[in-house]
């Protein structure tokens, strides 16, 4: 399987699942910024249910290329996004494990959210032991030959994958919640949550 994918905010779990199942990856370089997108957003279990983290933009009023997207710098949302992590996740079983590998994307300064996006795909990929060397689109087309594309998946709301239950921190409170971060399962799986992307289904 060769597969197209938009590089998101540490992905969800059903862009690893096409990602541990697939030959070869292609990144989309070249479609145009949408908002509402997990472009610039994940999706955490926190004590009280799913939590949304955001990372700011800077606004443009004309339609803008994603990987033209600068962030927002006037306040520190790196800081913010780490504090929600630990009050997340500081009781799972590998957050401490993983903590040191993912730390540069909450302290080292990117312009352009393309840039910051490929490298929590790049750092995870690494805590995975999950081959990483992706392709990169040089022009965009709405219909791709000669790859599967999961460009959909995106966008959250669209996508309606189910995945196997793995122990979550707050189960017991709010029972299993499916497809988040890729963050939510290597922090409650560790080693082996390759191996669970490798046993899922994968729908569009």
């Amino acid at each position: 399987m060769n597969i197209l994918l938009h590089p998101t905010y540490f992905p969800s779990i059903s862009h690893f699942v096409a990602m541990a199942k697939a030959n070869t990856v292609t990144f989309e370089m070249e479609d145009n910024f949408q908002k509402q997108t997990n472009r610039n957003r994940m999706y955490l279990y926190s004590p009280n249910g799913v939590f949304l983290l955001n990372i700011p933009v800077k606004n443009s009023n004309s339609k803008q290329m994603t990987k033209d997207v600068k962030l927002e710098t006037t306040f520190d949302w790196q800081k913010q996004h780490f504090k929600t992590l630990e009050a997340s996740y500081r009781n799972s079983p590998f957050f401490e494990y993983y903590e040191d590998a993912l730390m540069p994307i909450f302290t080292k300064k990117h312009t352009f959210l393309m840039d910051l996006n490929i490298e929590t795909v790049e750092i995870v990929s690494k805590c995975l032991k999950l081959d990483f060397a992706p392709q990169k689109t040089i022009e965009y087309f709405h219909e791709v030959n000669g790859l599967d594309d999961f460009r959909v998946l995106a966008n959250g709301k669209k996508d309606n994958n189910t995945f196997s239950s793995y122990t979550q921190v707050f189960q017991e409170k709010q029972g299993f919640i499916n497809n988040l971060s890729i963050l939510d399962l290597l922090f409650n799986e560790g080693r082996f949550a390759l191996d669970y992307l490798k046993n899922q289904t994968l729908q569009l």
